[in-house]
């Protein structure tokens, strides 16, 4: 398994998962396969642009078959700068149950904890996603709060839990 860093090049591999991601679990995330569908390749080159303050991860089964994807990105305000967060981490169900997720983020956490001044990083999972959030709690994330009806797709609501991991603390 090769875990890297994705630039705007791998703009169409991402965008092939993400619509798979949404398609195969759409309770897991905040948009829509409808929605993102309609992203032109330059809104997803941007999205996957690694900067400062943000970057995606790409786990790559062979040198070409991306088979997971997690996003950084770090709260700039100056109040809140000391705070990363994890988005759209997913990995393809035929490599699920091999560590691919598991290296996802520890390659996430070390790269975070290069970021200075930085103390924390915070995820949501939906509540009942028990093998995330063993996964999660595997890494040292610990639950400090529930949000309830935090997601609604097709008339079902689905509860978060917000996760935290303190680093470089």
């Amino acid at each position: 398994m090769n875990i890297r860093i994705l630039n705007e090049s791998d703009a169409k591999l991402y965008q092939q998962l993400r619509l798979r991601a949404l398609q195969v679990n759409p309770e897991a995330f905040g948009s829509t396969y409808e929605r993102e569908l309609k992203f032109s390749l330059e809104t997803v080159e941007e999205r996957v642009k690694p900067t400062t303050d943000k970057f995606v991860l790409g786990a790559f089964e062979d040198s070409d078959s991306l088979v997971g994807i997690v996003t950084f990105m770090r709260e700039t305000n100056l109040k809140t700068s000391h705070k990363g967060n994890v988005f759209g981490m997913y990995v393809a169900p035929e490599v699920r149950g091999r560590g691919v997720g598991k290296e996802l983020m520890v390659e996430l956490i070390k790269r975070a904890r290069s970021c200075e001044g930085l103390e924390q990083i915070n995820l949501m999972v939906v509540s009942d996603n028990a093998s995330a959030k063993r996964l999660y709690e595997s890494l040292g994330f610990e639950v400090y709060g529930i949000e309830r009806n935090a997601l609604r797709f097709k008339e079902q609501y689905f509860d978060e839990d917000l996760m935290v991991l303190f680093i470089n603390v």
